[in-house]
């Protein structure tokens, strides 16, 4: 059965970490590692992306993020697949497309 690109969404967290001393930046790269470590992908240094298919998942997920954050400012973001399909980068003067949703396994 094929989901709407409507009803699956993408979570964006953007995060800007305070990196003045040896300490903070330990923080800033272990808050890094820690999205990276739950399936973030990222898009910038401090802009990470994934998709978590229904929104319900997301409470889980912005829990586990919520837990985890240093001092500083952390937002997060909810696209709809739909949406994250037409967000457009440009990167060394060429146009990328935004990676598309994994594709579901079948279990029989």
């Amino acid at each position: 059965m094929k989901r709407s690109g409507f009803r699956m969404m993408w979570m964006v967290v953007m995060f800007d970490l305070p990196t003045l001393d040896e300490a903070d930046r330990k923080k800033a790269n272990r808050f890094r590692n820690f999205l990276k470590d739950n399936g973030f992908e990222m898009s910038q240094l401090s802009v990470y992306f994934k998709f978590i298919g229904v929104r319900e998942n997301s409470k889980r997920i912005v829990r586990l993020i919520e837990n985890n954050t240093p001092t500083g400012k952390v937002s997060i973001l909810f696209f709809t697949d739909k949406q994250f399909s037409e967000i457009i980068c440009i990167h060394n003067n060429q146009i990328e497309r935004m990676p598309e949703k994994p594709q579901q396994l079948l279990l029989f």
